[in-house]
C-alpha cells in the first residue's frame, strides 16, 4: 500500500530530513514511526501526502509514483490518507459538529449525511454529549478525538497521526493510542509518528525508528537492510 524505497530529502541550506529511507506499510497495518524531534517524522508525513517531493527515491501508494502524481489527482490521495495534527487545528469559531462537518461539505455530501455521518463519528470517539461545543470548551483529549473523528469523516484508507498525544498529559495520551487502536481494528491503516515509548511499549505494533533521518530500526525485520 505504501512504499518509501531509498528516499532521501534534503534541503538547500545542507539538512538531509530523510537520508536513504525505505520501508513498506500493508493495508491493515498499525505502524508506529518512532524518534526524536528532528528525526525525519514529520518529513516523511509530507512525503507521503504529497507536500513535497523526495530529493532521491520514490514514495509509492497503491502502486503510484507520488513524484508522478498530477496537480489534479492530489485532492484524491489526500481523502485516502488523512492527517491528525499535534496541535488539532480545529476552527475556534465552529462548534464540534461544525468542524466535523466541513470535511464532509467540502467533498459535496449533503446535509443528511453529514448529519448522521457526524453523528456516527461523535459515538466512536465517545463525543457525543459535545456535539455543540466549542473548542475552547474541551479538554485537550477531546480536542484530539474531534480532530480524529474529523479526519476519518472522509473515510480515509489511512490515517496518520503526527504526534497526536504530544499535548496530553499521560492518560489523555493513552486514551487517544487506545482510540487510534480501536480505529485500526474497524480496518484503517494507522501511521502514528511519535516520541511516547510507554504509548509504543503498551500497544505492541511494529515500529519504525528513525534517528537523525535515518532508519535505525524496523520491527517488522530482523534487522535494516542497507542499501548501497
Amino acid at each position: 500500500m505504501i512504499q518509501f524505497v531509498n528516499v532521501t530529502k534534503s534541503f538547500p541550506t545542507g539538512n538531509v530530513a530523510l537520508d536513504d529511507v525505505s520501508f513498506d506499510v500493508e493495508p491493515g497495518e498499525f505502524v508506529f514511526i518512532v524518534g526524536e524531534s528532528g528525526a525525519g517524522k514529520t518529513t516523511l508525513m509530507k512525503l507521503l501526502t504529497k507536500d513535497m517531493d523526495p530529493s532521491q527515491g520514490e514514495v509509492f501508494v497503491e502502486g503510484k509514483n507520488l513524484s508522478k502524481l498530477k496537480r489534479r489527482d492530489v485532492p484524491q490521495l489526500r481523502r485516502n490518507i488523512a492527517v491528525v495534527f499535534q496541535d488539532y487545528k480545529l476552527l475556534p469559531e465552529r462548534t464540534v459538529a461544525e468542524n466535523i462537518a466541513l470535511a464532509l461539505d467540502i467533498i459535496g455530501k449533503g446535509e443528511k449525511e453529514i448529519v448522521s455521518r457526524i453523528d456516527d463519528l461523535l459515538k466512536l470517539v465517545g463525543l457525543e454529549d459535545k456535539k455543540l461545543f466549542f473548542p475552547r470548551q474541551l479538554s485537550g483529549g477531546e480536542a484530539q478525538k474531534v480532530s480524529i473523528a474529523r479526519a476519518l469523516a472522509i473515510g480515509p484508507k489511512v490515517l496518520f497521526a503526527d504526534e497526536p498525544t504530544g499535548n496530553l498529559d499521560h492518560e489523555s495520551a493513552m486514551m487517544i493510542a487506545k482510540l487510534l487502536e480501536k480505529i485500526h481494528e474497524l480496518g484503517t491503516t494507522i501511521l502514528m509518528a511519535t516520541h511516547n515509548l510507554d504509548i509504543v511499549k503498551t500497544l505492541k505494533k511494529r515500529e519504525i525508528h528513525l534517528h537523525k533521518g535515518k532508519l535505525i530500526k524496523d520491527t517488522k525485520k530482523k534487522k535494516v537492510e542497507k542499501h548501497e
